[in-house]
């Protein structure tokens, strides 16, 4: 009698395996054509799989919580020749396939299965074409968008997350990465140089995966900073260029503290306050001290506390009220030569404003006809997209660039 496989279907565009919850038959057990045959779970649905036809289970081939890739034999239904022709497998039975350890270098399950059922068919054309050809699994669906219940019980019991595994190439259906592929890789770590991650280099990858959730954008434009530099010279103590650019951001986000808002449900959440942060290098990671009301509060009255604060983030040794709730950052990365980034805003934040080196170039003044040299720095915002949209993230950028135009008023 003629054995139809039962294979893993596709069971949406984007859905290249399911992980095996129950079966709801037993070999022995008779089904019913198109009845719900076992119970699968993908990282969408839980969702059925139905019988090929009418006839006897025969044996599962596949196992409790386990993950299979689309076109996998799952097991096998015994059906009558009369159900068979019906059908359009009309041929004589087929032997049963061999063991895959005989199988050609590259045979696939679903080789297998598709070869099975032309067996059946006999290629005649008053068949059933099959419907598995390969693996009919999109091409972006890849990579780590799926992870089976199993492998996330693992990652879990080692503390992992779906990060730390982007560097592996998965051997699975459309590259899905499957649990031998990760204890190989688990297996291949003992061999290699390990050291120690430190509490703070942790911290700020905890941080930027969370970040990493929201769809995150940025802008930048060239900024004049002539007069930023001169009002620096009439200065003692002088003033970072950080800071000023905080105390810009600062007054730009009083005036519509929306832009720092933060998406929540349907809502968007003003800020209480100004609170601004700055980045600050420190061994092995970054801490961000916080200005508080840094909108109300004048340049001058805060290069004291700004300088400080560095100090103590270089010791670690911030206070507790100078950490966490600000609600936008500056990045000055120019201190180490470049000219353009694209920083992350932290989890509770919006935005996250960069400035880079200032470089002499050449400007065009329309009074003179000539080119003359002028000192520009590139500034960068990236923003929460939800939040924001290019054209507000270009405005606000601009309202700082005015603002640092006419320092005297920061």
């Amino acid at each position: 009698m003629p054995r139809i496989p039962i294979v893993m279907p596709q069971l949406g565009e984007s859905i290249a395996e399911a992980t095996i919850i129950a079966f709801n038959f037993q070999a022995g057990e008779e089904v019913a054509v198109d009845q719900d045959i076992l119970e699968v779970e993908t990282q969408k649905a839980t969702m059925g799989v139905t019988s090929p036809c009418s006839g006897r289970v025969v044996e599962w081939s596949a196992q409790l919580q386990e993950s299979y890739a689309v076109g996998d034999t799952l097991g096998y239904v015994e059906c009558s020749e009369e159900e068979a022709h019906r059908l359009g497998l009309d041929v004589p039975a087929t032997p049963e396939v061999e063991h895959r350890e005989s199988l050609p270098h590259g045979y696939s399950p679903a080789d297998e299965a598709t070869s099975f059922v032309r067996g059946l068919t006999g290629n005649q054309s008053s068949g059933v074409a099959p419907t598995l050809r390969g693996l009919p699994v999109p091409a972006h669906a890849s990579g780590m968008s799926f992870l089976s219940p199993r492998l996330k019980a693992r990652m879990a019991e080692l503390g992992l997350h779906a990060a730390d595994l982007a560097g592996i190439a998965g051997s699975g259906a459309a590259g899905r990465l499957t649990i031998e592929d990760f204890e190989k890789f688990l297996s291949q770590l003992d061999q290699q140089k390990l050291s120690q991650a430190s509490s703070m280099r942790v911290a700020v990858a905890d941080a930027m995966r969370r970040s990493w959730t929201r769809p995150l954008a940025t802008v930048g434009m060239p900024v004049g900073i002539d007069s930023m530099l001169s009002h620096r010279k009439t200065c003692d103590p002088k003033p970072g260029p950080a800071l000023y650019a905080l105390r810009a951001l600062a007054l730009a986000l009083g005036e519509n503290s929306a832009l720092a808002g933060r998406l929540i449900g349907d809502k968007i959440v003003h800020p209480r306050s100004i609170d601004v942060g700055f980045a600050v290098e420190a061994e092995d990671g970054v801490l961000v001290p916080v200005l508080r009301n840094a909108d109300r509060t004048p340049l001058s009255e805060l290069l004291v506390r700004y300088n400080d604060l560095v100090d103590l983030a270089r010791r670690r040794r911030l206070p507790p009220d100078a950490t966490g709730g600000s609600i936008a950052t500056v990045t000055n990365f120019g201190t180490f030569g470049l000219e353009w980034a694209t920083p992350i805003p932290l989890p509770e934040q919006t935005l996250v404003l960069g400035m880079g080196a200032g470089r002499v170039v050449p400007r065009w003044h329309a009074e003179s006809s000539t080119f003359q040299p002028a000192t520009e720095a590139q500034f960068t915002l990236s923003f929460d997209h939800r939040v924001l949209d290019g054209g507000g993230a270009g405005r606000l950028v601009s309202r700082i660039a005015e603002l640092l135009n006419s320092p005297d008023i920061l």
